[in-house]
């Protein structure tokens, strides 16, 4: 890294600082030197991600008045922290956050576990659910009934099929959103939307805001497009998006696109709010940022009574800012591999032209088959099953957890599909390791990071029940002790990733 992408005040790292859990000190521990518990501070907001790698720090001066310590503290809190690679700096550009050369990032999202290994090992890779049958075997009898007129055609319908395309834009404007079809575009799945929202608009070197954490996949999409990701911290627990970030990265930094999930968040399960959705579309507008709103959790509201705010791109009715993306994945079945985006019809037809370089259209029969259960209310039933395995999963999993990893921590979420776990001090990193060893796939916090942070932390998602939950618990738990006690076959392992 050779050049900061955002910035964090000083008022506000020591805000972040003051806000640390002191650990309590064993007997006889004889308290660190002021620069060496500031140097420890700062870094864990690193690997926690609160603070993101490539921020620029605040001048020693700064820092020094706002703790209310020595400019010489904070220098060699500064010089400490460089020496263990945490920090950069260069005349005139002052210096920002980094993560040591020698820790690998991850290089790719977690891909699906081979069937053939299903039977012994418990898969929480992979944030998805069987298929809620009948629904999906009816789902395609019903577009095989509806194939013939198509079959005539030469099938290529790059801005999607006119029948679905028609569906998902009533849809929207029951929703409150009034939407044409010719906001519509139907994809392959989100991850084709987004690859086309990025090659529009977010070419080699551009920036792009994120979430940090976010989707594993997304980044790594990201990255392999060329992007130059900008991390926006989330604020503690559920509460979501610390709008004073969001604005004041997307003024300094400029970026062309910015990336969230604000329905059930991926990886933490966050809700954003009403309030927070209005204050994000107004600072994306002020900045001349394109927001893009991934909606593929939208539906898997959990907890009874939920209040669900307004969608964002209510906030944008003309698609001008806001452009969101949709997809039967999460909500109905992964191997459905329809997605759809919805913006300003000039921005589709821009889309739907680069189409014709890459896949030409999405797949006719699976087009049907959504359009099919959309149309007949079969989507609404197959979903409500969905929510109903999802909320069992949850709770099981939440249970069995507390009871064998009491230490961990986590806020349990009123949707989606995935837990974010602070591990209590070991490395996801490890944890991941060594539970493909005893039994359980778990991606790490790093995952969903940007350059290596959430190193004490791993996403569960919500894909197994009943004795399955327990039995991965277990298995958790014992791949926690191998770290712990630096088990690796002979070979010492650290305990824990802060050192």
């Amino acid at each position: 890294m050779t050049q900061w992408t955002s910035a964090v005040g000083a008022a506000q790292l020591a805000r972040l600082l003051n806000s640390q859990q002191e650990r309590p000190a064993g007997p006889g521990t004889r308290r660190p030197p002021a620069y060496r518990a500031l140097a420890d501070g700062i870094r864990l907001l690193v690997l926690e991600g609160r603070v993101p790698v490539a921020a620029r720090l605040p001048a020693e001066r700064e820092l020094a008045l706002s703790l209310s310590v020595s400019r010489t503290t904070v220098a060699a809190a500064y010089e400490a922290l460089r020496a263990e690679g945490f920090l950069e700096s260069r005349r005139g550009a002052g210096s920002w956050t980094a993560v040591p050369a020698g820790n690998p990032l991850p290089a790719r999202g977690l891909e699906p576990l081979p069937p053939e290994a299903l039977g012994s090992v418990i898969d929480l890779g992979c944030a998805a659910l069987p298929a809620p049958e009948p629904w999906l075997t009816r789902a395609v009898q019903g577009a095989l009934e509806e194939l013939p007129p198509y079959a005539h055609t030469h099938g290529d319908y790059p801005a999607g099929l006119p029948a679905l395309r028609q569906t998902l834009a009533d849809r929207y404007t029951a929703r409150g959103i009034p939407t044409m079809p010719e906001q519509i575009m139907v994809t392959t799945g989100a991850m084709g939307a987004i690859d086309a929202i990025c090659h529009l608009f977010a070419g080699r070197g551009e920036r792009i805001a994120v979430e940090s954490p976010s989707y594993a996949n997304i980044l790594q999409l990201m990255r392999e497009a060329g992007a130059r990701l900008v991390p926006v911290a989330m604020a503690e627990g559920l509460r979501g998006w610390d709008m004073d970030r969001w604005r004041q990265v997307l003024r300094d930094s400029a970026p062309r696109l910015a990336y969230v999930v604000a329905d059930f968040h991926n990886p933490t399960g966050a809700l954003a709010d009403e309030d927070q959705r209005r204050q994000l579309v107004d600072a994306a507008r002020s900045a001349g940022t394109v927001l893009v709103v991934d909606e593929t959790m939208s539906e898997l509201h959990l907890d009874e009574g939920l209040a669900l705010p307004r969608p964002v791109c209510g906030f944008d009715p003309g698609g001008s800012t806001v452009v969101t993306v949709g997809s039967a994945s999460k909500a109905f079945w992964a191997g459905m591999r329809i997605g759809w985006v919805r913006a300003a019809p000039d921005v589709i037809r821009s889309l739907v032209a680069a189409r014709a370089y890459a896949d030409l259209g999405t797949p006719v029969l699976e087009q049907l088959a959504v359009n099919w259960l959309l149309s007949t209310g079969g989507w609404e039933q197959a979903v409500e099953m969905r929510r109903d395995q999802a909320r069992e999963n949850r709770d099981a999993l939440v249970t069995a957890l507390r009871r064998e990893l009491p230490g961990w921590e986590f806020d349990v979420p009123s949707g989606g599909l995935t837990l974010w776990v602070r591990t209590g001090g070991l490395s996801g990193s490890r944890l991941a390791e060594v539970g493909e060893r005893v039994g359980v796939r778990v991606p790490s916090g790093p995952r969903f990071g940007v350059d290596g942070a959430f190193e004490g932390y791993v996403r569960l998602p919500f894909t197994v029940g009943g004795a399955v939950a327990d039995e991965a618990a277990t298995r958790l738990a014992a791949a926690a002790r191998l770290v712990e006690t630096g088990a690796n076959g002979g070979t010492e392992t650290p305990r824990t990733f802060v050192a």
